[in-house]
């Protein structure tokens, strides 16, 4: 593998560890913080998608597809806490487990009824449909980049939201001791909200930007759904922090793993799993 290549590969598994990154960071915060087991997270991933595609085929625009996809998740995550999982807090993991698979088929159902079972593109916008030459034949997409440096933005945002805010400083106090903060004042159910309507939308905006190079399909979301608790197992569940340095770690071995060792491609990132654990059983980072 000569230079070119070898950056080539680097820069995929960064772009594809961040992807995972805003997937992972959205249920680990409501595993970790709020104690649901959400086994439909990767539906939102997979509504996020089909927002892009139905809504920049509306605007002819996919940044104003996100925008307006965005803000309908936050709504969308607000509505389904108050509808649902906040009744299941205090609830059996058994009993979220079931809650939420049941849910993955009512969002597959309700997709095939809007959307049909075909698959779909979403265009790149004007402005990213070029490359940068790396060789003479070998170059990278703009908007690939772009990917990235919109995870990097979120993830910094992110960091900055749960260790530097108010509002962190309460998600903080209530995923410690969620007695204590009530006691001293702090809504836990608005808490609670804010954190589950944060997640829907960091999965939505992850499917939303993936959409032009992933496709548009159907159960994209399941398929995504056993790597990003991988994720969080690996990180340590809670930690933002170590979403993110087992997000990056997923993705190099992944992405390598398919170019250097094809035929052990499928478990090498499992393999990472199981080492990570055997060393320390509470993963990378803890809460």
């Amino acid at each position: 593998m000569d230079i070119a290549n070898f950056l080539i590969q680097v820069l995929n598994s960064v772009q594809y560890g961040l992807l995972l990154f805003m997937l992972a960071a959205g249920l680990t915060l409501i595993f970790g913080i709020m104690g649901v087991v959400n086994l439909a997270h990767g539906s939102f991933y997979m509504l996020g998608a089909y927002l892009a595609y139905s809504l920049s085929a509306q605007f002819g625009s996919l940044t104003l597809a996100i925008l307006v996809g965005a803000l309908l998740s936050i709504v969308f995550g607000l509505a389904l806490e108050w509808l649902l999982f906040r009744h299941f807090y205090r609830r059996d993991h058994l009993d979220q487990v079931l809650l939420t698979f049941g849910l993955i088929y009512i969002f597959e159902e309700m997709r095939s009824i809007l959307w049909g079972d075909d698959v779909h593109g979403v265009p790149v916008p004007e402005l990213m449909r070029f490359s940068i030459p790396l060789t003479d034949t070998l170059s990278y997409p703009v908007y690939r980049l772009f990917m990235s440096g919109i995870c990097i933005a979120l993830a910094i945002g992110l960091y900055l939201l749960i260790s530097r805010t108010r509002l962190g400083m309460k998600i903080r106090a209530g995923a410690f001791n969620r007695e204590m903060a009530e006691s001293l004042g702090i809504n836990i159910k608005l808490i609670h909200a804010i954190v589950f309507a944060l997640g829907v939308a960091l999965a939505t905006f992850a499917g939303m930007i993936a959409a032009p190079v992933a496709s548009v399909y159907p159960n994209m979301g399941s398929q995504v759904l056993i790597m990003c608790f991988v994720v969080v197992v690996i990180g340590g569940i809670g930690s933002v922090r170590g979403a993110l340095i087992a997000a990056l770690l997923v993705g190099l071995v992944d992405t390598f793993g398919k170019v250097l060792l094809p035929s052990m491609s499928g478990m090498l990132v499992y393999m990472l799993m199981a080492a990570v654990l055997l060393w320390k059983p509470e993963g990378l980072f803890k809460q």
